[in-house]
């Protein structure tokens, strides 16, 4: 059962996932991979002028490749096992940031949840409250109390301490939590997306999914010196995200924001966006964007990949093809089976 009481829906992930948007760190390039002569083919020359020269280099290229597929295909077993053992271990510091409590929110998101619940609401009245529109589709709002920040991050920094496993959120962040092996998706995440931020989205983003959101993804990363400092330029597999920031102290490390997907970095014109400590960015998951290093500190953040399995069972955002589904477990990837459907293809996990 979910928060509101209806019975969870059954959700897949594409079978893209297995090879679509592997990122290589060493030359800030998302690929495809479905066979070594389709990658050589689609990727050669472009490596080539990032610097992928030598033969092992290359080689290098596809053992990581290689690694993150079936990384992959593993990562639904591997996530419930973490889960378990996560379980059974692991001895919380701050047993009460896990259960959301209105107080943990900002009263200023309450009185915009409180707005846009009642009948007067329009984009008008809810731009008076918001105040902040970061850059052109980017609002900004505090989202939580400075208190709650610091407890969460308290717990987030004491289990990282811990012998507990802990699986990375994807392939650009080497540092950072999966909430949902560590208990947080159904007593916070779901209704804090449910009661709060839907409202919100089905006014700001009907256009894209946002009145029919029905899961999410939720993860933190973390960047500090000596570990990830920066983010690359890149879109997220959501219809709507929500990006927190949670703290701690840091110095630079600004969001910047470009265009939609299908626009060319080399017709974008970049915006700047600072983030403040408890404050969110709500953007549309299509939303080109990255972070700039920080130059000292260490800062925290609360990602929430919000989906509408309603716009995403039309086309995949990852691979821009109408969605091939896999069986998985949880809210998986945000996809949903219509039971009308018998045109649907469906794909075995197994490697």
């Amino acid at each position: 059962m979910t928060s509101s009481g209806f019975t969870m829906k059954r959700f897949y992930t594409c079978s893209c996932f297995f090879t679509d948007n592997i990122f290589l760190e060493e030359y800030k390039l998302h690929v495809r991979f479905v066979s070594e002569n389709q990658f050589r083919k689609d990727y050669e020359s472009i490596l080539r002028s990032l610097g992928c020269v030598s033969r092992s280099q290359v080689n290098d290229v596809l053992r990581k490749i290689n690694v993150e597929i079936k990384r992959r295909h593993n990562h639904t077993l591997e996530s419930a096992k973490r889960a378990a053992i996560i379980q059974e271990i692991y001895k919380p510091l701050h047993q009460h940031v896990y259960h959301l409590q209105e107080s943990f929110l900002a009263p200023e998101l309450l009185q915009i949840v409180k707005y846009v619940g009642s009948s007067e609401a329009n984009m008008e009245g809810l731009m008076n409250l918001i105040q902040t529109e970061a850059a052109p589709g980017v609002y900004r709002f505090p989202v939580f109390t400075k208190e709650f920040c610091k407890d969460l991050i308290e717990e987030l920094e004491h289990f990282e301490q811990s012998e507990a496993p802990k699986g990375r959120p994807n392939t650009m962040n080497n540092y950072g939590i999966l909430l949902n092996e560590l208990g947080f998706d159904e007593s916070f995440i779901t209704p804090l997306r449910e009661l709060y931020l839907h409202p919100l989205t089905a006014l700001l983003y009907s256009d894209c999914g946002g009145s029919s959101l029905d899961s999410q993804k939720a993860f933190v990363v973390k960047y500090a010196m000596g570990e990830d400092l920066d983010l690359s330029y890149h879109y997220d597999n959501a219809e709507v995200t929500l990006n927190v920031s949670l703290g701690k102290e840091f110095m630079e490390g600004n969001l910047f924001f470009g265009a939609m997907r299908q626009v060319p970095l080399s017709e974008t014109e970049c915006v700047e966006v600072e983030h403040h400590v408890t404050e969110g960015l709500l953007h549309r998951g299509q939303h080109m964007h990255g972070a700039l290093p920080i130059s000292s500190g260490a800062r925290w953040n609360l990602i929430i990949w919000m989906r509408a399995s309603h716009e995403r069972n039309k086309l995949c955002p990852m691979c821009g093809k109408r969605p091939t589904l896999v069986e998985s477990e949880g809210y998986s990837d945000g996809f949903t089976m219509d039971p009308d459907d018998s045109t649907r293809n469906m794909s075995c996990s197994l490697p």
